[in-house]
């Protein structure tokens, strides 16, 4: 059983920071992409950040230049270092990872977390 765990979320005023960190357990054999998604009430879940297995990244454009994302292999983790922050990022924000499990390493898989919430006051 594979399980992802988000932390760091929280309240934070306008332009403060906050850095999310999303620990993944259990059988997996190996992990493509590792990304940040997040969803707001009322809208649809979008992708914040991505980070694949060779360390190329992509974000979103809202976030870019204030938003970092990184992965610690050995650790089977993600982290999303949030700066800058905007009243409009307050949102429940999703770890997601693309992954073979040892179950069935021929095949990927996405998994998700349960989310953390992130919310910036003005």
């Amino acid at each position: 059983q594979v399980r992802l765990v988000e932390s760091g979320g929280g309240l934070v005023q306008a332009e403060g920071s906050l850095r999310l960190s999303c620990i993944v357990s259990g059988s997996i054999f190996s992990i493509r992409t590792m990304g940040w998604y997040r969803q707001a009430p009322g809208q649809q879940r979008e992708l914040v950040a991505v980070i694949t297995s060779g360390d190329n990244t992509d974000y979103a454009d809202s976030v870019k230049d204030r938003f970092t994302i990184s992965r610690d292999n050995a650790k089977n983790a993600v982290y999303l270092q949030m700066n800058s922050l905007k009243p409009e990022d307050t949102a429940s924000y999703y770890c997601k990872i693309r992954a073979r499990p040892y179950s069935d390493p021929g095949r990927e898989y996405d998994y998700w977390g349960q989310g953390t919430q992130v919310t910036v006051s003005s």
